[in-house]
């Protein structure tokens, strides 16, 4: 979005209606009014994602200036003015004052009010009301999209105050639909009965659960991968593979965080949402369509296929000086590190360990998938292997192999490119989207691919919860491990029990043609 001379502009995209965003000609452009109201509009998710995303949509002409509005909604006392000069700083040079920005900043308006009271909701229903009657909008042909920035623990309450006072009075083409973040529960029994509660005021197609991990560019490319290369189609099985790792590693600690993150840990935080969400579209079957429901039953069965993990299979961990942090209990158990092998119990994964690992203050940030090939079969160039590098599968790889891939972008399209893709080198001057927008964008189209079903939550939840009340309860130590390091040396243990073997020696080098 760089100009040649260095300026920085908002680049309308020309909006049609007859394009199909997600290879499905059902998820077409509505046309009704569109209010976004963004509940929790002053605290941190909301100005650093919610409000950066919405302004990157604006700037790509998804949202049109005549066709939507913004609403900002929060206990904090404050004006129009003072919550836009609270976003300004977050959005792309939004302190350059530019047309762009200041258009959309306008089109943001804050109505302030409790999370349990009808005062509140009554007073944002009127002025959600207000700018549907302004721009001709029939009552009831036009769209709510209520964005939930909030703590969990508030979800029920205003959920309530939503279907009771902000729902379109009629249905005649529009709709009300909920964006939640999360944490969706702290386990089985808190994801259920919080789902119990949302679901009692509206149905599932109304309900997105979000989970940003879901709406990053490399992870979406997982299915074009997978799915449209007949290369994988006869691999990409338990004969081939020898393990599967998914790894999630951060060089930094909680920085300030240590309160909050000490009531989830590292678990609850990114492996049993993120990673396993991962794993599912690593290892699911291909789906009858791209249809949303269709690729979400089959995540389903994966994870109603994971075996229960064994303890002996799972090593945690907590850095030296996290309990520095005045927020953090002196006796905390909680892991900022883990490893986790879980089992696949069907006809594809039997006997395939897929490694899920996760931690925080580690010698590197990255998030990786390594899908390890079993070696090949009476090796003839065992002998010629480069061992001082660490190699030990030697000519198991492919180069300038052609693939269909995921053309970076918002919109479902594919591409051919090298096997080695580097987003920086194959797509240069390329936009890639942030999760956030394009989330945003499919809640407005109505299409749940990239959203978790309720379900799917349960069964991710029966996963881990026995672990993680384990954890809660003190019967399974962290191991410590010094920041700056790979995590507890057992972690590694364990990868080298279930046959995952190390490549020290190998360096990525980045393509240069």
């Amino acid at each position: 979005m760089a100009s040649p001379l260095g300026e920085w502009h908002c680049e309308k995209r020309p909006f049609a209606k007859s394009e199909s965003f997600a290879n499905n000609n059902e998820n077409v452009p509505e046309t009704g009014f569109l209010s976004i109201i963004v509940l929790g509009a002053s605290g941190d998710l909301a100005k650093k994602k919610t409000f950066p995303a919405l302004f990157n949509l604006y700037c790509q002409g998804f949202l049109q200036l005549n066709d939507v509005h913004i609403f900002g909604y929060a206990r904090t006392k404050i004006s129009d003015d003072d919550l836009r000069d609270r976003i300004r700083g977050y959005l792309p040079h939004g302190n350059d004052g530019t047309k762009d920005v200041e258009n959309f900043l306008l089109l943001i308006k804050y109505v302030s009010g409790s999370y349990d009271a009808p005062e509140g909701f009554q007073a944002l229903d009127k002025a959600i009301s207000e700018h549907e009657f302004s721009k001709q909008s029939t009552e009831g042909s036009s769209r709510r999209l209520f964005y939930l920035a909030l703590p969990p623990s508030v979800y029920p309450p205003v959920c309530r105050m939503i279907k009771s006072y902000c729902m379109n009075k009629s249905d005649l083409g529009g709709w009300t639909r909920v964006v939640v973040e999360k944490p969706f529960g702290k386990d089985l029994e808190s994801a259920e009965e919080l789902s119990s509660q949302i679901g009692e005021l509206f149905e599932e197609p109304q309900i997105y659960r979000i989970d940003h991990y879901l709406g990053k560019e490399l992870v979406q490319n997982l299915l074009v991968l997978r799915f449209a290369n007949r290369l994988f189609l006869p691999l990409w099985n338990r004969d081939n593979i020898a393990n599967v790792q998914i790894v999630f590693r951060e060089d930094f600690g909680t920085e300030g965080r240590g309160g909050y993150f000490d009531q989830y840990g590292i678990i609850r935080d990114i492996i049993q949402n993120h990673l396993l969400q991962v794993l599912c579209l690593v290892a699911m079957e291909k789906p009858v369509s791209l249809k949303p429901e269709h690729i979400r039953d089959e995540k389903v069965k994966v994870l109603q296929s994971v075996l229960p993990i064994k303890d002996e299979e799972v090593v945690l961990g907590q850095y030296e000086g996290y309990k520095d942090d005045p927020t953090v209990p002196d006796d905390s158990n909680t892991p900022t590190f883990a490893t986790a092998i879980l089992h696949i119990h069907n006809e594809r994964w039997e006997g395939v360990p897929f490694i899920l690992k996760a931690g925080k203050a580690l010698n590197s940030r990255k998030a990786e998938i390594r899908v390890q090939f079993k070696d090949v079969p009476g090796d003839i160039f065992r002998f010629c292997c480069n061992w001082s590098s660490g190699y030990s599968h030697c000519l198991n790889s492919i180069f300038f192999l052609i693939m269909q891939v995921k053309q970076p972008g918002l919109e479902m399209s594919t591409a051919q490119s090298e096997l080695d893709l580097s987003y920086t080198q194959r797509y240069q001057g390329v936009v890639i989207p942030e999760a956030y927008e394009r989330l945003i964008l499919d809640t407005i189209k109505g299409d749940q691919q990239h959203f978790v079903r309720r379900d799917e939550l349960k069964a991710a939840w029966e996963i881990f919860t026995p672990l993680l009340h384990r954890i809660d309860k003190g019967e399974f130590k962290s191991l410590p491990y010094k920041p700056g390091s790979r995590g507890p040396a057992e972690a590694d243990q364990l990868l080298e029990k279930v046959g995952y073997v190390q490549t020290h020696g190998y360096i990525w080098i980045p393509p240069t043609l």
